[in-house]
């Protein structure tokens, strides 16, 4: 069972392997709450998993350290075990999905473990590290379902607790549930009245499901760009411990991760990946109520995928209603593109792409698609445009 000595010893065991990550106020993008970001992104391997994985190891015979240990992630948990044993000398293997980045893959093994590449999905990773377990005696470090590993993400909470002892609400984002069951044991042992949400992306909300039905029920699919928290069913431990000490557990959709990632860019130079950033997206979509309270959402990885930041930004921008693309049915004439665009300059925005197509639905052959990408200012200024392009130029006009 986890204790308060086990979070503390695990504390000691990380001191030295482990940094104490910053606790920075986030003015700016909450300007009107007291709000603070729990940096875990700038942690070594770029996530939280450095801390239960190092503990877990730490924490095993001489017999299982000679043998060596297997893990399975698809991303954090991989580099957290990885680096890890290499710094208590141990040999890993580790199972990761063929499907996973690459870039997690390459940083795996450049902390020395041997990555074992398994067609499918996480859950066919988690069976071959089994099937290794069983044949070479290598200790399973599990993800989430483990009281070591959960102690060591717990330690997060105790760092917290020692910057800001008057914190009433942590946020944290929910996978399997290793780390928010850490932190709201701890939380709720040193401060009792402190509120402890949990936030999962909805399109992969097991462990709010598994609330709903009051027990563990494993989802048919989970799809989010917060591939580090896509998880089919929480553990058996964690859900016990969610359930005794969390006080909820809100969704965000994909489009509000986004916009959270971009905030994050833009107004604090944090870079977070999906499943690091639902926290922040719950408290700016206010999912979460912070008026008159100290809250700390928990930023827990910074790995994103390169290949998708770009993807991510551009919906994070449409979704602040600062980029937007616009469809116009306009007369088939000279100076027409001249005259949309003089007009969407005059009100402040700023055209990024055009694409002309004499290819309409319309009876009217004098017709054609005009079809605009816009930069703009926000929602209320992407209407401005909209209804100005209606009733000053007579066009037809539709956001896509």
């Amino acid at each position: 069972m986890l204790t308060l000595d086990s979070l503390y010893q695990a504390a000691f065991a990380l001191k030295g392997v482990a940094r104490v990550t910053d606790l920075i106020r986030a003015p700016r993008m909450f300007p009107d709450n007291e709000v603070y970001l729990k940096t875990e992104n700038l942690q070594l391997t770029g996530s939280f998993k450095l801390r239960g994985a190092y503990n877990r190891i730490a924490r095993l015979s001489d017999e299982e350290k000679e043998r060596g240990v297997v893990a399975c992630s698809a991303g954090n948990h991989s580099q957290g075990v990885a680096l890890a044993a290499q710094k208590a000398g141990l040999n890993a293997v580790i199972c990761i999905p063929d499907g996973a980045p690459i870039s997690k893959v390459e940083a795996t093994r450049a902390y020395g473990a041997e990555v074992v590449l398994v067609p499918g999905v996480y859950d066919d990773a988690y069976e071959k590290a089994i099937e290794i377990a069983k044949e070479s005696g290598r200790t399973l470090i599990h993800p989430f379902d483990d009281d070591d590993v959960i102690a060591g993400q717990g330690t997060i909470a105790l760092e917290i607790l020692s910057a800001l002892p008057e914190m009433d609400t942590c946020i944290v984002p929910v996978g399997g549930g290793g780390l928010i069951s850490g932190m709201a044991f701890a939380i709720k042992a040193l401060k009792p009245t402190c509120r402890v949400i949990g936030v999962q992306a909805a399109g992969a909300a097991s462990m709010r499901h598994a609330f709903d039905e009051h027990r563990r029920v494993p989802l048919e699919r989970v799809s989010t760009i917060a591939d580090g928290i896509a998880v089919k069913m929480p553990g058996e431990k964690t859900f016990e411990y969610c359930r005794r000490y969390v006080d909820d557990i809100v969704t965000v959709s994909d489009d509000e991760i986004a916009s959270a990632i971009l905030s994050l860019m833009e107004q604090q130079k944090l870079v977070a990946e999906g499943a690091g950033a639902v926290s922040v997206a719950a408290a700016m979509a206010g999912k979460v109520d912070l008026a008159g309270r100290k809250t700390v959402c928990l930023v827990s990885g910074g790995n994103i995928d390169v290949t998708i930041l770009s993807r991510v930004i551009t919906r994070g921008l449409m979704m602040q209603g600062r980029q937007v693309e616009l469809e116009l049915e306009v007369y088939d004439r000279p100076k027409q593109l001249a005259i949309v665009s003089a007009l969407v300059a005059e009100m402040g925005a700023n055209v990024v792409s055009v694409e002309h197509d004499r290819k309409t639905d319309s009876t009217d052959l004098q017709h054609c698609m005009l079809r605009l990408g816009l930069e703009t200012r926000n929602a209320d200024h992407i209407g401005q445009i909209v209804d100005a392009i209606r009733s000053d130029l007579g066009y037809r006009c539709e956001i896509l």
